[in-house]
């Protein structure tokens, strides 16, 4: 009756028949509570930093401010790091290169064999193939990764010329101590390798300890170590790659109907990144010139003379898993079909 206080009974069915008749309420103040951080070592005032601010906007405007993306800007810790807090669920996504991502699954770390992959052309013909495979083993792992792009290319830099292996082979050449594959294979092919921590390249060169590096234009240009190695390669060694990964628990969590829209915008930002690292490797390499690097142009026969220690020497690194064999032997497939279609 009007005036009269319901029963216990008659509230909890009004209750229970209001929350059948509005899930949506509750559902929508649920997902408005949704957070996604993202970890990235870059500062914010740099391509992908740019970039993931602009992503962070698109997504919360295409789901209303349901899914907010929320960018650590040089996130403290290592990529090793990121990934146990991942697991961790401290944060639910990151970037990666190509290192990290070969700890999720190792077929990723066959794009970086040493001068296989020899330009951008054969890396666009390499990814088309083998892109679904890299995104099913990744999940596979309890991960979803967002996007895979081009970074630019490792050059070797260095304190004196270098044009062929055996110039090389006579200098210390420093490495980080988390890329033990790219360690392996290159003292396998007689060099000599030196571990150093990144933070302390810049003063392993200037001391002596180390002669040569081999790292992005991008990243030599931002750290000055150009002003000690001041020479570079033109021989591309292997392609830098770059990716987001979110663990699989959190995209579980972002409602159906907006995951989609929303990896579409990581995609459409990944070509951009793409674009943006091309230029940035041009003007890094511009920059470095007018302070003084000498580019050690290889000859087509000193070009020839690196690709053949590859054809040499990866057949033991492959025996000894060095690198994933199946993915080597597709992408070896995938190269020869494009050489032969593109002499």
């Amino acid at each position: 009756m009007i005036g009269k206080k319901l029963a216990p009974c008659s509230l909890i069915i009004l209750t229970l028949l209001f929350l059948i008749a509005s899930p949506h309420v509750l559902y929508g103040q649920r997902q408005r509570k949704l957070t996604i951080n993202l970890a990235s070592s870059l500062p914010r005032n740099s391509p992908w930093g740019r970039t993931l601010d602009r992503i962070a906007a698109e997504w919360s405007r295409t789901t209303n401010g349901e899914v907010n993306l929320h960018i650590l800007h040089q996130y403290p810790g290592s990529e090793g790091d990121y990934l146990m807090k991942l697991r961790q669920d401290k944060i639910q996504a990151a970037i990666f290169t190509s290192i990290a991502l070969n700890s999720v699954t190792p077929e990723v770390m066959a794009l970086s064999i040493p001068f296989l992959i020899r330009n951008n052309a054969e890396l666009d013909a390499v990814l088309q193939e083998v892109r679904p495979i890299f995104n099913s083993r990744i999940e596979e792992a309890g991960y979803i990764n967002m996007v895979l792009v081009k970074a630019g290319w490792v050059k070797i830099f260095s304190r004196s010329p270098v044009y062929t292996p055996d110039d090389l082979r006579r200098l210390k050449v420093g490495t980080n101590p988390d890329e033990q594959e790219i360690i392996d294979a290159f003292r396998t092919m007689g060099f000599q390798m030196v571990r150093v921590a990144t933070t302390d390249v810049a003063q392993r060169l200037n001391s002596g300890m180390i002669d040569a590096i081999y790292q992005s234009p991008i990243s030599v240009s931002a750290f000055q170590l150009y002003r000690v190695a001041k020479h570079m390669s033109t021989v591309n060694l292997a392609p830098f790659m770059g990716g987001v990964l979110m663990s699989k628990t959190a995209w579980a969590r972002i409602p159906p109907q907006y995951q989609e829209p929303l990896r579409e915008i990581v995609r459409q930002a990944g070509a951009e990144i793409e674009n943006s690292f091309q230029r940035g490797e041009e003007e890094a390499i511009a920059t470095m010139r007018q302070n003084g690097v000498s580019i050690n142009q290889a000859s087509p026969q000193q070009e020839q003379e690196w690709y053949r220690e590859i054809t040499r020497y990866i057949p033991d690194l492959v025996n000894r898993n060095v690198f994933h064999r199946e993915m080597y032997e597709r992408i070896q497939g995938i190269l020869q079909d494009y050489r032969g279609r593109h002499p």
